[in-house]
């Protein structure tokens, strides 16, 4: 049964130089006839793939705080009106530091909106102007305070490291300024340079400075171990969070469960099919308006495939997968499908004991090499 819900809000203020999202100027945009579709989407939605009630709804985007206080309560309500809700759910939307107010904040919290993921980023003002954000570093203080007045204190800041330029002293700077905060929950990411992005096209010319592997690995050492002086448990490869904090929708993708996705660009998995909605804003409102749903690409996933992504998701996960609930769900065990997984703790890069399977240290440090090793041959 379905328990959680991705919806996607495509419009920005200000594009980001390393983003490659779905997303769109906001000025100029059709905002209000999006929505009124995104509501068709739910409502078809939910009519054929049902669920007993959402125990996690995410809003991401884009930036859903750049839609204004009237325009972000109709989406919210139009969750509400569409999907049933269980009796204990939690409900994230992503926030740019300055792009909500009191007013918006208040309003979220009496919809049901009870956790926020603050896009921070870097607390070192050059480096925000060098990736494109338009915010200042004191602006992340200033809203998470506006948040928590407002009655919403669960809170998550996003941060990056591997910037351009960036050195392993102010990545320090940065974590020391992000757990002084009153969060409960940070995600970490290395810079990944994507195409469609300015930092592709810097790239591709050869003028984007960046770190290197082994200053990218010392800052992510750095972060581990700032991460548990100051409370926060590693849960997964770039995720921490104070005890009774994990983020639920998150786990939704690491377990491999199923989930519904709304929006232009959204990516659901129902009744054992993965989807992806059309992206481009006229695209996708076509389609909604046309046959109801937004799909443009459409595909079965097979048993192989199911059990590599419980593998190589499930592995991000310091938990581990579970070589019981493997079994109980594909029928076989995990050894026996992926022979490669004894050569991996072999090589230092997963352990395991009587039910798990989970990276070692190094295998933090190798993830994307251990996960390759679960991809199966079609043969």
């Amino acid at each position: 049964m379905i328990k959680a819900l991705y919806v996607h809000v495509p419009f920005c203020e200000q594009i980001c130089h390393y983003c490659d999202f779905n997303k769109f100027f906001l000025a100029n945009q059709p905002v209000d006839e999006y929505l009124d579709l995104c509501e068709t989407e739910m409502r078809n939605t939910v009519k054929a793939f049902s669920t007993e009630g959402l125990s996690s709804i995410y809003v991401g985007g884009g930036t859903p705080t750049s839609l204004n206080v009237h325009q972000l309560e109709k989406l919210l309500n139009g969750v509400k009106a569409n999907f049933p809700l269980a009796p204990k759910y939690e409900w994230t939307v992503e926030v740019n530091p300055g792009s909500a107010d009191s007013e918006k904040f208040k309003m979220m919290n009496e919809t049901g909106v009870n956790r926020l993921s603050i896009g921070a980023q870097t607390f070192d003002e050059a480096l925000l102007k060098k990736i494109g954000r338009d915010h200042r570093p004191e602006q992340v203080e200033e809203t998470i305070a506006s948040a928590r007045a407002a009655g919403i204190t669960n809170i998550s800041v996003d941060l990056m490291f591997g910037l351009p330029g960036q050195t392993v002293e102010q990545f320090r700077e940065t974590l020391e300024k992000a757990v002084a905060l009153p969060i409960d929950h940070v995600s970490a990411y290395s810079l990944k340079v994507e195409e469609k992005t300015v930092f592709y096209q810097l790239w591709r010319k050869g003028k984007l400075p960046l770190p290197g592997e082994d200053a990218e690995a010392e800052m992510y050492e750095e972060l581990r171990k700032y991460m548990l002086d100051a409370g926060f448990h590693q849960y997964e490869i770039s995720n921490f969070a104070k005890p009774g904090f994990k983020s639920s929708h998150n786990l939704t993708y690491w377990q491999n469960e199923e989930y519904y996705g709304i929006g232009a660009g959204a990516h659901s998995y129902t009744a054992g099919t993965r989807r992806i909605n059309h992206g481009p804003l006229p695209k996708y409102m076509n389609a909604v308006k046309e046959s109801g749903f937004p799909y443009r690409e459409e595909h079965e996933v097979t048993l192989k495939e199911k059990m590599e992504e419980e593998m190589f998701m499930g592995l991000r996960k310091l938990a581990g997968v579970s070589k019981q609930l493997f079994k109980d769900k594909y029928g076989r065990e995990i050894s026996e499908v992926f022979p490669l997984a004894v050569n991996l703790t072999e090589k230092g890069l997963l352990e395991e004991d009587e039910d798990t399977f989970r990276l070692t240290e190094k295998g933090l440090l190798l993830g994307n090499e251990v996960f390759e090793g679960f991809l199966l041959s079609d043969e």
